[in-house]
C-alpha cells in the first residue's frame, strides 16, 4: 500500500483546522495540506451554524468572564484575554475579505450588539461594578450601562415587554457586538483553500490509527467509510482539531504529553423561533447569569441569529448529559477513553463534580412547558407554541490531573503540544471558534518556531494580523487603529 506523502494532515473540517490551514497556506503557499473529515460535508458538528450560538465571543455581555474575586473585586483578566483574542480573528477575516478569500461579510457575520440583562438588587449592583471596572480599560471604552427601564425597553424591546414594573432591572450594551455563522465561515474558508494547488479535502474519510515513526512523521491509517478502502498517510505535522473527536484521536497516538486527559461530554438544546414578526423586534444578543450550579457554557442568553440569511432568534442553552463525544457519535465514546493514565483523574472529577452531573441530568428531563418558563423570565411573552427545540452541537470538557485534588474539571480549550512540535491536539470548548485565529497562531509559533522566527513569516503575519508580536491590552492606540478598519471592512458598525 503506497502511503500518500504530505505536509500537513488537519483532522477534522470545522473552524479550527480551516483556520489552521488558511493561515499556513498564507504562510507558506508551497506547503502541501490533507484535510480528513470523518462526515460526508464539512463543518457538520460544532462549527455548524445551528450547533453553536453564533456569538462572536468578546466578552462584551458574557458575565462568567468577570467572576468576583474573593476581596469584592471583579476579575477582569480572561475578559482582556478573550477581547483581544477576538480582536486578532476579526483582523485576520478582515484581510482575507480584503483578499478575496472570503466573500462580502454578511455572508458569514453580522452586526448583533451585545447586551447583558440581570434583575434584582445584587444582581444590579454586580452588573453596575463591572461595567465601571471594564469601562476604564480601552477594550470596552465603549461600553453602556443604564437601570432605566425607558432605556431597556429601547435596547431590548422584548425583554422589557410587560415586565413587572416593580422589578429592579440593569443591562449594558457594546453596540458593535457580532453574530457569526461559523458554519458558513469555515465552508467558505475550505473552498478557498480546497482551489488551491497542494490543498486535498477527503471527506467521510476517518482516522483509525496513527503512530510515530523513527524519522520523527507520523504514519497514519485512514479509512473510506463510502468505501471501506484503507489508506496509508506519511506526515511531517498532524492537527488533531475534531473537537470532541480530538481526545481518542490524542490517545491513539500514544504520546506521553496526552497522558492523564480525559473528557467529560455536555449537550445542548435551544429554544428557537422563526417567526419573523417575533425574530424582527429582536436584534441582539442578550446574557443573563447562569442558574447555581450550572456549568459555564449553559449562561442563558436570547440571541439574534442570521443563518443562509435567515434572521431568527434562539434562547438558551439547556445543557444535557450525554456520553457521546460527538452530536454524531457513539454512546460509548465516553466508556471508550477511559485508560490507566486517566482512571483517576476522571473518578476524581466525577465524584467531585456529582451536583453539575445532577443539574444536567435534570435539564434533559425538562418539559417543553418549563423550558419556555425559563424564556420567560428574559422575555415574559413568550409563548409555548411559537418555539421549538433544536439540538445543539456536543461539547467534551477537559478532565485531566491536578496535583493536589488528582483530578479537576476545566471549563475552556486547551492545546497540547508534542516535544518536537510534530502533534498538536485542541481540547475543550468555549470561547472555541471565536478565538482561533490567536489559537491557531500559537500553535504555529510552537510547532514551526524556526520557520516562525524568519522575516519572511514575521512580514507576513504582520500582514494578516497588524497587531501581531503587540498587545492589544497594552497599547490603547494600536487597539483603536485595527478596531476601526475591522469594523468599517467587516461592516460591524451598527
Amino acid at each position: 500500500m503506497t502511503a500518500i506523502t504530505t505536509d500537513v494532515v488537519l483532522v477534522g473540517a470545522g473552524a479550527m483546522s480551516a483556520t489552521l490551514g488558511m493561515l499556513l497556506k498564507q504562510l507558506d503557499p508551497e506547503f502541501d495540506i490533507l484535510m480528513l473529515e470523518k462526515q460526508n460535508s464539512v463543518a457538520q458538528e460544532s462549527s455548524d451554524g445551528w450547533n453553536n450560538a453564533g456569538t462572536g465571543h468578546a466578552a462584551y455581555c458574557e458575565l462568567n468572564y468577570t467572576p468576583v474575586m474573593a476581596d469584592g473585586r471583579i476579575d477582569t483578566t480572561k475578559a482582556f484575554n478573550i477581547n483581544a483574542s477576538f480582536e486578532v480573528s476579526l483582523q485576520f477575516w478582515s484581510y482575507l475579505v480584503e483578499q478575496g478569500a472570503l466573500p462580502e461579510p454578511g455572508r458569514f457575520i453580522n452586526t448583533a450588539p451585545h447586551k447583558s440583562f440581570v434583575w434584582g438588587d445584587e444582581n444590579v449592583a454586580f452588573l453596575k461594578k463591572r461595567y465601571e471596572t471594564l469601562k476604564a480599560h480601552h477594550l470596552f471604552k465603549d461600553i453602556q450601562f443604564t437601570d432605566d427601564p425607558a432605556v431597556l425597553r429601547q435596547w431590548m424591546p422584548l425583554v422589557m415587554q410587560d415586565r413587572d414594573p416593580h422589578q429592579k432591572v440593569a443591562g449594558t450594551r457594546v453596540r458593535y457586538g457580532s453574530d457569526v455563522d461559523f458554519g458558513a465561515l469555515t465552508r467558505h474558508l475550505i473552498q478557498y483553500l480546497d482551489q488551491k494547488n497542494g490543498f486535498e479535502l477527503k471527506l467521510s474519510h476517518e482516522v483509525i490509527d496513527l503512530n510515530q515513526k523513527d524519522n520523527g512523521r507520523w504514519a497514519i491509517t485512514i479509512r473510506d467509510n463510502a468505501t471501506g478502502q484503507i489508506q496509508a498517510v506519511d506526515a511531517r505535522f498532524v492537527f488533531l482539531g475534531a473537537g470532541g473527536g480530538s481526545l481518542p484521536l490524542l490517545q491513539k497516538s500514544g504520546v506521553p504529553e496526552g497522558h492523564g486527559y480525559g473528557g467529560f461530554p455536555v449537550s445542548g438544546q435551544w429554544l428557537v423561533c422563526r417567526k419573523p414578526e417575533i425574530a424582527e423586534q429582536h436584534h441582539a444578543k442578550v446574557y443573563g447569569k447562569a442558574p447555581l450550579g450550572a456549568p459555564p457554557m449553559s449562561v442563558p442568553h436570547l440571541d439574534t441569529r442570521i443563518i443562509d440569511g435567515e434572521q431568527a432568534l434562539l434562547f438558551g442553552p439547556f445543557a444535557g448529559f450525554t456520553t457521546k463525544f460527538l452530536k454524531q457519535g457513539s454512546f460509548f465514546d465516553l466508556v471508550k477513553s477511559v485508560r490507566l493514565n486517566n482512571l483517576k483523574p476522571m473518578l476524581i472529577a466525577g465524584l467531585g463534580n456529582m451536583d453539575l452531573t445532577r443539574y444536567l441530568i435534570s435539564e434533559v428531563m425538562q418539559s417543553h412547558k418549563s423550558r419556555v418558563d425559563a424564556l420567560r423570565k428574559f422575555y415574559p411573552n413568550a409563548r409555548d407554541e411559537d418555539w421549538e427545540l433544536a439540538i445543539a452541537g456536543q461539547r467534551v470538557q477537559i478532565i485531566k490531573k491536578d496535583p493536589e485534588k488528582g483530578g479537576k474539571l476545566e471549563f475552556g480549550t486547551e492545546v497540547i503540544f508534542t516535544a518536537d512540535g510534530s502533534l498538536a491536539a485542541l481540547l475543550g470548548a468555549s470561547p472555541g471558534a471565536s478565538t482561533a485565529v490567536q489559537t491557531m497562531i500559537g500553535i504555529i509559533e510552537s510547532c514551526y518556531a524556526e520557520r516562525m522566527s524568519s522575516a519572511d513569516w514575521q512580514q507576513k503575519m504582520k500582514s494578516m494580523v497588524p497587531s501581531y508580536g503587540q498587545s492589544l491590552i497594552e497599547n490603547a492606540d494600536l487597539l483603536a487603529e485595527v478596531r476601526q478598519r475591522t469594523l468599517a471592512t467587516l461592516k460591524l458598525h451598527p
